[in-house]
């Protein structure tokens, strides 16, 4: 690959990995359009890892909490803030570990991966996520997030698996309808990616292991440390803007890229 294909996939994977548009459609995209190379496995598995350091990153205090509270719940004590958090993230992550592993063995992800589904995907749960973010209330914070709300998000997190419906878009449509506010939906979303990506980037390096050559290693360190970068950027930006603004902007993209897609797809 070359070093502009590593640079741009790198940067469409960190700039779209937590904004509510789908990281994983564009990537399907990115060669169906261009005619570029697919990126491959070990691409995949480095930029995971890019993105998963700026979600801990830039949400450092939550997660040290976490891992704090881990240890405690490793002991079976739910007896601290910590160990509360991490059992919600455990809960919430387990949905999406079972309708992936069904996914893989089944070969049904492969099937997923065509141009009219993620358009319909990008145009339906677009919708979806107008919806819930005009008509959810705003009357829960992330400290109040519960059990019962941690699995129903969980769920919804399965879907995400369907490419083009956005991991973060789905979790905080979900969050949105259970009354969480924008800011505060978008936190348990970027929460619940990290055990996520975890579990998925350890998926896909199953496959890549004992493969990687001299030159892959240095095609894992620019898209690892880029994407990284963008994936910073873009969160920072987007919880800035949650704190005036709705997720209207995000839902026009949606719209109007799904539109295109449909177009392309039955043209």
């Amino acid at each position: 690959m070359t070093t502009f294909h590593l640079l741009l996939v790198a940067l469409i994977q960190g700039a779209t990995e937590f904004l509510p548009v789908s990281s994983s459609g564009h990537l399907i995209l990115l060669p169906g359009l261009t005619g570029m190379a697919d990126q491959g496995l070990i691409i995949d598995v480095a930029a995971h890892l890019g993105t998963l350091t700026a979600v801990i990153v830039y949400f450092w205090g939550d997660v040290r909490l976490a891992l704090t509270g881990t240890r405690r719940l490793l002991q079976g004590k739910i007896d601290t803030q910590g160990a509360f958090l991490a059992l919600c993230l455990l809960i919430a992550t387990i949905p999406v570990i079972i309708a992936g592993f069904i996914l893989k063995v089944t070969g049904l992800a492969d099937t997923l991966r065509g141009i009219a589904v993620i358009g319909w995907a990008m145009l339906l749960f677009g919708i979806v996520l107008y919806i819930a973010d005009q008509k959810g209330e705003t009357v829960k914070t992330a400290a109040r997030w519960t059990l019962k709300d941690a699995a129903i998000m969980g769920l919804w997190q399965a879907v995400a698996l369907i490419p083009g419906t956005s991991r973060s878009g789905i979790t905080i449509t979900a969050a949105r309808m259970l009354g969480y506010a924008r800011p505060d939906a978008a936190r348990l979303s970027m929460l619940m990616s990290i055990p996520t990506i975890i579990a998925s980037g350890a998926l896909l390096s199953l496959d890549v292991i004992g493969t990687a050559t001299a030159a892959d290693l240095r095609d894992i360190a620019i898209v690892a440390v880029m994407s990284g970068l963008a994936a910073w950027a873009a969160l920072a930006i987007m919880m800035r803007l949650l704190r005036s603004v709705s997720y209207t902007p995000y839902v026009i993209y949606r719209i109007g890229l799904g539109i295109v897609l449909l177009v392309i797809a039955y043209s």
